[in-house]
């Protein structure tokens, strides 16, 4: 069986899986030190259950997280579940520190669009540390994304979730209705995690990356890479990559 046959047997029977060694430990290391530094200058403290620190839409900060996009041993996942025409509906980090608590189990789709046929999205968690129980990794409910509620019902606990545990450099790739929830930091260290999300096309991007994408980088772009992010024909004019231009 094939790394890709294999995810999605897991996918289509669990609700996730895990591909290892997507990233090298070069790539974790610039990741990093890139997404400390913006977290540092436009980073936001998320408080309540699943506190966090939290820095949005990073491919507008900075180029380094292009690659992320469309690479190549994940996208042919999503476009499995999303066909060809998805978008990227963002890409951020969350950081989870020492204390930060649990975060409540939820699903990322509204109940009134889970499809247990075909979702209308999927998510990506970039492990930029070496996830584990200890220090907050992400908690996801095996088969919820059958279940067709957008959570645990009020007075129901979802017990029976599993932590993955996997290095830095690997990918936990889900559909988005799976229940999920980031876990409490018990470690000395913070937790770093990159969250990019995919969407059938004709939803609207959660955080649009036209909005202060700098045009001098528009040229770094892959042909894949600005269809992902419809901005096939420049940049500040996302509607014009749904329409054919002569």
């Amino acid at each position: 069986m094939t790394e890709f046959d294999l995810a999605i047997y897991e996918i289509d029977l669990y609700g996730f899986t895990i591909v290892e060694e997507v990233m090298t430990q070069e790539e974790v290391a610039s990741f990093l030190d890139v997404l400390i530094s913006l977290d540092k200058e436009v980073g936001e403290g998320r408080p309540g259950p699943g506190s966090c620190r939290h820095v949005a839409n990073l491919p507008t900060l900075d180029p380094i997280f292009f690659s992320i996009i469309d690479h190549p041993r994940i996208l042919p996942l999503l476009e499995h579940y999303l066909e060809p025409s998805l978008i990227l509906g963002s890409l951020n980090s969350r950081i989870v520190r020492p204390g930060d608590d649990n975060q409540e189990f939820h699903s990322d789709i509204p109940v009134e669009m889970l499809n247990m046929a075909s979702p209308v999205m999927m998510n990506t968690v970039w492990f930029l540390d070496d996830f584990s129980r200890v220090n907050g990794g992400t908690r996801i409910v095996p088969g919820t994304h059958k279940s067709g509620l957008g959570g645990p019902p009020a007075g129901c606990e979802a017990k029976y979730f599993i932590q993955p545990e996997a290095k830095a450099g690997s990918v936990l790739v889900f559909n988005g209705q799976c229940w999920h929830a980031g876990g409490a930091n018990n470690s000395t260290a913070n937790r770093h995690g990159l969250f990019a999300h995919y969407r059938k096309r004709m939803l609207m991007f959660q955080y649009d990356p036209h909005d202060h994408f700098p045009v001098e980088w528009y040229h770094l772009l892959t042909d894949r890479q600005k269809e992902i992010m419809r901005m096939k024909h420049g940049v500040g004019i996302p509607r014009s990559a749904d329409v054919q231009v002569f």
